[in-house]
C-alpha cells in the first residue's frame, strides 16, 4: 500500500520539489574591488563592492557590498569598514566567508542542495591563498568548489574561442592585480601576475595630490577622481575637476582643480609596472604565438583597462594593436559563468581548465 501510495504521489511530490528548486552552479568573480556573481541559465545577477562594515564590540556584520562601501572613511568608533581582499587575495578569512555567505543567500532562494560554485583566482595565487579560497567557499555553503585563473576567466568572456591552437594575450588590470597571459589551446602558454592594478592608481592619485597640492585626499575621493579624468596617453580634450581635501598645511577643508595631464602625471609609475610585465610576457612567449599575438592583438579586461588611452598607450608601446573588451568589467564573470558547463569534468578546487586536460592527457 505504501508503495502503491508513493507511486501515485510521485508527480505531485515532483513538482512540490521543483518549486524549492534544486541547486544551481554558481560563479563568482573574487575581486578586490568588487565582486560579481554569476547564475547559470541568469547571466550576472549580482555586482557588488568587496567591503564589509562590522560592529567592533559585538562582531555583528552590519552590512555588505554598496551599503558597506558608503560607510568607508566616515564610521564612529564602534563600526569598522573593510575589505576582506588585499591585491588579489583573502586578506581577512572570517570576513571574506561571511561576506560570500551573505552575497549568495542574496541571489538564491531556498534550495534542497548547497550550489557547486567556480571561482576565479588571480594566476600567481599561491597553494595556500588557493586553499583558504575553497575553504571560504565550502564555508559560505557551497557544495564543491573549482577555481579557475583570472586570464582564462577573461579570455573565455571575451568571446575568444580558447581551444584553436592560435595564440591571444589578455590583460586583465583589476583592483589588486593585474594578470597579464598568453593562451592557446585551452591553456596558459605564459603568464605574469603582478599587484599593481586600481588599488594602487588609486594610491598613486592620493601621493601625488598630496606631493603636488600639499592636500590630503581619501580613497574614495581619489578613486572618483580616476573615474571621472584619469587617463595614462595624452587625451585630445583637456579635461578638469574641482575636489575637496584637507590642506596639510592648515588642517582645513581646500578646494582645487585636477587636470587629466596631472592624472598622466600620478599614473606613471605603475603604468610603466604593468608595461614591463606586459613586455615580460612577450620575451618569454614562443615566437609562432608571438607572430599570432601580433595579428590577433591584445584584448584588456577588468575596471583598471577602463582608464581613458590605456588601450592607446599599450599600442605605442608594444606595436601591438590592442582593444578593451565589450563589458571589460563583467567579463571574468561571464568567463566563469561560460565555465560552469564544463565543471562535470573537472576536478575539487582545480585551478584551470588546462591542467585538468594534462592530467586527462
Amino acid at each position: 500500500m505504501k508503495i502503491i501510495a508513493i507511486q501515485s504521489y510521485g508527480g505531485k511530490i515532483y513538482e512540490v520539489l521543483r518549486m524549492f528548486s534544486f541547486s544551481k552552479d554558481i560563479g563568482i568573480d573574487l575581486g578586490t574591488a568588487s565582486i560579481l556573481v554569476y547564475i547559470k541559465g541568469k547571466g550576472v545577477v549580482l555586482r557588488e563592492p568587496s567591503v564589509v562594515a562590522i560592529d567592533k564590540n559585538t562582531g555583528k556584520l552590519l552590512k555588505v557590498g554598496t551599503d558597506a562601501q558608503q560607510m568607508l572613511g566616515r564610521t564612529p568608533g564602534n563600526i569598522v569598514a573593510i575589505r576582506p581582499l588585499r591585491e588579489g587575495v583573502i586578506s581577512d578569512y572570517d570576513m571574506t566567508e561571511r561576506m560570500l555567505k551573505e552575497f549568495i543567500r542574496k541571489v538564491t532562494s531556498f534550495r534542497l542542495f548547497k550550489p557547486r560554485i567556480i571561482i576565479c583566482v588571480p594566476s600567481g595565487i599561491t597553494e595556500v591563498e588557493e586553499r583558504a579560497v575553497i575553504d571560504a567557499g565550502i564555508q559560505a555553503g557551497a557544495r564543491r568548489v573549482y577555481l579557475i585563473e583570472e586570464p582564462l576567466a577573461a579570455a573565455i568572456g571575451a568571446g575568444i574561442d580558447i581551444a584553436k591552437p592560435d595564440g591571444h594575450m589578455v590583460v586583465d588590470i583589476g583592483g589588486g592585480t593585474s594578470d597579464i597571459a598568453v593562451i592557446s589551446l585551452s591553456g596558459i602558454v605564459e603568464s605574469s601576475s603582478i599587484k599593481i592594478a586600481g588599488d594602487q592608481f588609486d594610491e598613486a592619485v592620493i601621493k601625488y595630490i598630496r606631493r603636488k597640492h600639499n592636500v590630503l585626499v581619501g580613497e574614495r575621493t581619489a578613486e572618483e577622481l580616476k573615474m571621472q579624468i584619469g587617463c595614462v596617453y595624452p587625451p585630445e580634450e583637456e579635461k578638469s575637476v574641482e575636489i575637496k581635501g584637507r590642506s596639510l598645511m592648515t588642517g582645513l577643508p581646500q578646494t582645487f582643480t585636477v587636470t587629466s595631464s596631472e592624472m598622466i602625471e600620478a599614473f606613471e609609475e605603475p603604468c610603466s609596472r604593468i608595461l614591463e610585465a606586459i613586455h615580460s610576457v612577450l620575451e618569454r612567449t614562443p615566437p609562432e604565438l608571438v607572430a599570432d599575438i601580433s595579428t590577433n592583438g591584445i584584448i584588456m579586461t577588468g575596471g583598471g583597462s577602463l582608464v581613458q588611452g590605456f588601450d592607446k598607450l599599450i599600442e605605442s608601446r608594444t606595436g601591438i594593436e590592442t582593444h578593451v573588451a565589450d563589458d571589460a568589467i563583467s567579463c571574468v564573470a561571464y568567463g566563469t559563468g561560460k565555465s560552469l558547463d564544463s565543471l562535470d569534468g573537472m576536478q575539487d578546487g582545480t585551478i584551470n581548465l588546462s591542467r585538468r586536460k594534462q592530467l586527462n592527457g
